[in-house]
């Protein structure tokens, strides 16, 4: 096939320089073949990366291009690099259809936030991912491309990369591990928008334990696994990555509905961006196992790049091994601890903490207001009733020992429920404390006088 005197072919391409033109700013192109020799040619939704050999198209529709990759499965597409309007010829081979797994929830995701910034949800409907093998890539050239601006500077990726790790490295607590990887993420990556969710497996949701740039923290929110492109990316072990994602309120939405019917008042808000340009989720992994996610967004579009996804996703495996190296020895506290007595004057003259439970789901309510549930929320209601009783000496593994608590028998992820608990009740009820003392030990505190009272 000759090429249109518009352009010139300069030479093959490589993947790794294509990548910018797979973000679905500017719509491919698509050009098949009937079995009779007829030609057609399509716009497409989606040229996703799958591999340095591979890429994936949205299959949509069941139209004449479906038909004739069917019949055909050559084909050649042309994308186009938003940066410099340079044009990409791929000649491709049709392989297979996959219908779930990671590839095809990812471009299921990504193609979701396209729907919502142009209102078409019920036709931008994925039906599969078209696996393509790449037979080979062309740099096609305009040939009077105007002069476009410089694209901005931004540090090189290795160097960042190597401060981030340093700040994990230093760590010697999970707080201080997730505060320094929100510190990597806003000073090092300029990304001040962020947060990150722990698992929990048994109620198939993740938490928010800490985040950055919200105007408040949303510690202790949730959402369902599958649910939002951080759900995704919990449930699939994958990272989504979308560029499109102006409809927050579609978005925002979504969460809300994936929670379920909720009790009133018995909801922390989530803390996302209200009008988000470009959102990424990456899974937490360490040992096969998804620890959580950490998520980054922006108010602008485009802002996510695909170097950036590479960054994130290595940032997020370092960060996970941390989560798992920070799980607490089970042996007795040593006599290092240095949290000071409570005032028990001062709790004597505080006032009243009407603590409700509701066994149902442990949700946890002081003075009528929601504060906590599930595990962190049993968590408390043994403190409070222990300390009662005159305790306030706790060790992580008696909490591990206690069936009534609910933990699950592998990857219980005690030490993020605590981290949690903390910080509810410092943010909450800072008359209740909750310190660390030691290696495997904290102190339990009520510095106002408690009435305790259960519901079903």
């Amino acid at each position: 096939m000759n090429a249109p005197e518009a352009f010139t072919i300069a030479q093959r391409a490589t993947m790794a320089e294509l990548r910018p033109c797979l973000e679905g700013v500017i719509p491919a192109v698509m050009a098949t073949v009937a079995a009779d020799g007829t030609p057609n040619v399509a716009y497409l939704s989606q040229v996703h990366h799958v591999d340095e050999h591979h890429v994936a198209l949205s299959f949509q529709f069941f139209n004449r291009t479906r038909q004739n990759l069917l019949a055909h499965p050559r084909s050649t597409v042309l994308v186009t690099n938003p940066v410099d309007l340079h044009f990409y010829r791929l000649h491709l081979k049709y392989l297979r259809t996959e219908t779930d797994g990671p590839v095809f929830e990812r471009m299921k995701a990504q193609l979701a936030g396209i729907a919502s910034h142009e209102r078409l949800e019920a036709v931008f409907l994925l039906r599969g991912a078209d696996i393509h093998q790449v037979l080979a890539i062309e740099r096609v050239a305009p040939a009077s491309a105007p002069p476009l601006p410089a694209p901005q500077v931004r540090p090189e990726p290795l160097a960042v990369l190597r401060r981030a790790s340093q700040r994990l490295a230093r760590s010697r607590t999970l707080d201080a591990l997730l505060e320094a990887a929100l510190d990597g993420l806003q000073h090092d990556l300029d990304m001040p928008q962020a947060m990150v969710l722990i698992a929990d497996g048994a109620a198939g949701r993740l938490y928010t334990v800490a985040s950055r740039g919200y105007a408040t923290s949303g510690v202790g929110s949730e959402i369902a696994l599958g649910h939002g492109v951080i759900g995704v990316a919990a449930r699939e072990g994958t990272t989504v990555r979308i560029n499109h994602m102006t409809s927050a309120t579609l978005y925002n939405q979504a969460l809300a509905d994936s929670l379920g019917p909720r009790d009133a008042g018995a909801e922390i808000p989530y803390p996302g961006l209200r009008r988000p340009g470009s959102q990424l989720a990456t899974p937490l992994v360490s040992a096969g196992r998804v620890l959580g996610v950490l998520f980054v967004e922006s108010e602008q579009e485009m802002r996510l790049t695909h170097e950036d996804e590479d960054l994130l996703v290595t940032l997020a495996g370092q960060l996970a091994a941390g989560i798992d190296l920070m799980h607490e020895s089970e042996e007795p506290c040593g006599e290092d601890g240095t949290a000071a007595d409570a005032d028990a004057a001062g709790a004597a003259a505080a006032p009243l903490l009407r603590v409700r439970r509701y066994r149902r789901d442990d949700s946890i309510f002081v003075n009528n207001a929601y504060l906590i549930k599930g595990v962190a929320g049993a968590i408390l209601w043994k403190l409070l009733n222990d300390h009662r009783a005159g305790r306030s000496e706790f060790t992580n593994r008696e909490l591990r020992l206690d069936n009534s608590l609910g933990l699950p028998d592998v990857s219980d992820n005690l030490e993020a429920r605590l981290l949690l608990l903390h910080r509810r009740l410092g943010e909450q009820c800072p008359a209740l404390r909750l310190q660390k003392t030691g290696r495997g030990c904290f102190r339990f505190d009520a510095l106002a006088p408690v009435e305790l009272a259960e519901s079903p």
